[in-house]
């Protein structure tokens, strides 16, 4: 098996604890204990079935599992901080779309694709930190030559050398290091220089096969023969470094090499994120049952199941792909999926509904609250931005009594609140405030929040 390169910072994919990993989740996500819990332990199994010996190791399978709740309570920000954490590649997908086709499924299978382009993209990233010192040098090194080009060569055979010859070459060496050094402190980015580059693109065009819209690239300088030409361009010794270091970091990627390792990452550590997955149960009715939904359920069944899925850089097989699920659930319940298809999920954790205490805790606790979010924001305009306790507690009331008024959407509901408080001062900064500081408390929010929420035709377009 390929070996799976670092993680930044020292840390394997999915060596973090039960423990660890829910520490880490309180820091983003409020509650929803049970959730972060079942979430914490399949990360973990995963690693765990990494350590297993024998043949034992492929035939444990993934801890598979439904996140039932209404919408904004935290179903994909839990999956999407989990995925964040295990450095694992990551797609999320609505099993929703997949009801447009009708009854083929073939596009269930677009997911798998789209995981493994993402994995490629994550592998890749990590091999540009490994090689991007060393580019970094090969590019300087290619600069000096622009700059301070070597004299022509002498006709004397190699190797025989003069007294002079040699002096003269010392020089120029300790030369070039000095231009070397105010290369690297940027004394010289504002010089222009030519250089020959290759041209961005790949020479390549995306065609479409019959079988699953397969995307397919060929490349046109391999049909007609031939590799890219360079093109001469006279451009600032930054802009130079920049487009050199690329070249030459791409110079230093094994494609060959990223390949396996993404195909073994996807394999091995992907997350797939099936979110709205109570939208594909067939509705009962006297006319019988909603084929097309169920049909999605039997096309999404191979690939949960475990099987081969063919992509344009090779087969990709979905037996220890983890996959994550939720849906509101609002009439139906997991147990209205097929049969099989939920013997595929077999670990289920209801979410709850959140109230104003847990609206408090969102505005102010995690460390992307929307408080924090808003202060950042005015401090770009340095202007200090505070909210007293009692104010943030009437926002919450307020975004509570509006979802208990119209449509719940959980925690989104803050979003729209903040907008609607802070709208004048997010517009009249910086031109028409002469203030250095805005103070949010309880007064201000009844005097901008409160009309709304009585005018019940404002608030259903506004609130």
């Amino acid at each position: 098996m390929t070996a799976l390169l670092p993680l930044p910072g020292d840390r394997s994919p999915f060596s973090l604890t039960p423990r660890q990993i829910v520490r880490e989740l309180d820091r983003y996500i409020v509650g929803q204990s049970d959730a972060k819990r079942a979430v914490a332990v399949a990360l973990r199994n995963r690693w765990r079935r990494q350590q297993v010996e024998g043949d034992l190791r492929s035939e444990i399978s993934p801890s598979n599992l439904i996140l039932v709740g209404p919408t904004g309570v935290g179903k994909t920000e839990i999956a999407r901080r989990v995925a964040r954490l295990a450095g694992a590649p990551f797609v999320k997908v609505e099993a929703s779309k997949f009801t447009e086709v009708g009854y083929v499924g073939r596009d269930v299978e677009s997911m798998v694709r789209d995981l493994l382009e993402v994995a490629i993209e994550v592998v890749r990233e990590e091999f540009h930190a490994i090689h991007a010192d060393k580019a970094r040098e090969r590019a300087t090194e290619r600069l000096l030559d622009v700059l301070f080009p070597a004299p022509p060569a002498s006709p004397r055979p190699a190797g025989e050398t003069t007294d002079s010859e040699r002096e003269v070459a010392e020089r120029r060496e300790r030369s070039r290091d000095k231009l070397r050094v105010r290369l690297r402190n940027g004394d010289l980015d504002d010089r222009e220089v030519e250089i020959d580059v290759t041209p961005r693109g790949s020479g390549t065009i995306d065609i479409f096969t019959p079988q699953g819209m397969e995307q397919m690239g060929i490349n046109l300088r391999d049909m007609i023969g031939g590799g890219a030409r360079k093109t001469r361009r006279r451009v600032t010794v930054a802009e130079a470094r920049r487009i050199l270091e690329e070249e030459e970091l791409g110079n230093l990627l094994d494609d060959d090499k990223i390949l396996v390792q993404a195909k073994e990452r996807a394999e091995s550590s992907g997350i797939i994120f099936i979110d709205e997955l109570d939208k594909i149960i067939a509705s009962s009715s006297k006319h019988g049952p909603d084929v097309s939904r169920e049909g999605v359920q039997r096309d999404l069944l191979p690939i949960v199941e475990g099987s081969s899925v063919g992509t344009k850089h090779g087969v990709i097989k979905t037996d220890h792909i983890l996959f994550l699920a939720a849906g509101a659930f609002h009439g139906t319940s997991p147990t209205d999926l097929i049969p099989e298809l939920q013997g595929r999920f077999p670990i289920r954790v209801e979410l709850s509904s959140l109230g104003v205490d847990e609206f408090v805790r969102i505005l102010t606790e995690p460390e992307t609250a929307l408080t924090k979010q808003y202060q950042g924001l005015l401090a770009s305009e340095s202007i200090e931005l505070t909210f007293t306790e009692e104010a943030v507690r009437e926002i919450a009331r307020v975004a509570c009594e509006a979802n208990e008024s119209s449509q719940d959407i959980g925690a989104r509901r803050l979003q729209t609140v903040m907008a609607k408080l802070l709208e004048t001062f997010l517009f009249d900064v910086p031109d028409a405030f002469e203030e250095t500081s805005i103070r949010v408390d309880a007064d201000l929010v009844h005097e901008r929040l409160d009309a709304l929420l009585k005018d019940d035709d404002v608030r259903q377009y506004i609130l």
